[in-house]
């Protein structure tokens, strides 16, 4: 079984992200013996057509320390020093190498995947690699989630309020409802319940209210690398415009989540407006509006 099939298996079968160290850590054995093969392979080729002169350099070279001063002693302490130093130098640069190699198959496992006809691929997400589906083939895909049961939904109210916290985090309530033009403090926790949101300290103004930003979660279920893969406000708007034009009958918006749909139907949020929702953050210890 080739390291490569072992890493590919690996990576499907994670529940979460597979981080470079994760994979460094579980093959390192097999990482370093297939890069000594593989630079061994890429050095014999210029072994071979070495002339015998260098060797005649490398005998008047070896020659050459003989003639020069002995240095001087060093003590056991220093020696003892010397050696562990060495010791820790060699250990990061064999860490370097080992995860540099690791890079190296997955590069070529995302390479393999691209170029073939398949549905799915390995991306880089939330500082890890996963596998994930194509986007060419999100209308099938989505076609199968929302067959699913049960359903898995957002309502409107909480997808405005979660794409409010994922442009402008970290942000405190009283900043999302001024934008939003209604009371969040239910949704928020409902996002917060839901680990996609997550408090990020206090902002130091009057009142010192609570700010939050999006979670790890929030990068998973969007299938993002990071926050800077967010799409441009102008995207954002011409999509939720095409959503809204292709979903006008539905009850609620579609979360464009990898392998899942949304929650709650709006029309629950929308006849019983937020107010309500205010045992909910009570539920949260040290939650409010600010």
């Amino acid at each position: 079984m080739s390291l490569k099939a072992k890493i590919e298996a690996v990576i499907y079968a994670a529940e979460e992200p597979v981080t470079l160290a994760q994979i460094a850590s579980l093959f390192q054995a097999e990482l370093l013996e297939e890069r000594t093969a593989r630079l061994s392979a890429e050095i014999a080729p210029a072994e071979e057509v070495a002339t015998e002169e260098p060797a005649l350099d490398l005998e008047s070279a070896e020659e050459q320390p003989a003639e020069a001063p002995a240095e001087s002693p060093e003590s056991a302490e220093e020696a003892e020093k010397r050696a562990a130093e060495d010791e820790k130098k060699a250990a990061r640069q064999r860490d370097r190498e080992v995860r540099e190699e690791a890079r190296r198959v997955i590069l070529g496992l995302i390479a393999e995947y691209s170029e073939g006809e398949r549905g799915m691929e390995i991306r880089e997400i939330a500082g890890g690699y996963r596998v994930a589906t194509k986007p060419e083939y999100h209308d099938a895909v989505r076609a199968f989630v929302k067959s699913l049961k049960p359903p898995m939904k957002l309502s409107l109210q909480a997808l405005e309020t979660l794409a409010v916290i994922a442009y402008k985090q970290p942000v405190t309530a009283p900043e999302v409802s001024e934008i939003r033009g209604v009371d969040s403090g239910g949704v928020l926790g409902s996002l917060v319940s839901r680990k996609l949101i997550t408090t990020a300290g206090r902002k130091q103004v009057i009142g010192r209210p609570i700010l939050y930003k999006t979670t790890k979660e929030f990068l998973l279920r969007f299938g993002l690398k990071d926050l800077n893969e967010l799409p441009s406000i102008e995207e954002f708007e011409k999509m939720a415009g095409e959503l809204a034009e292709t979903e006008d009958a539905a009850p609620a918006s579609d979360l464009p989540f990898e392998g899942a749909q949304l929650e709650e139907p709006a029309v629950v949020e929308a006849s019983a407006p937020e107010e309500n929702a205010s045992e909910e953050v009570a539920e949260q210890p040290g939650e409010g509006n600010g």
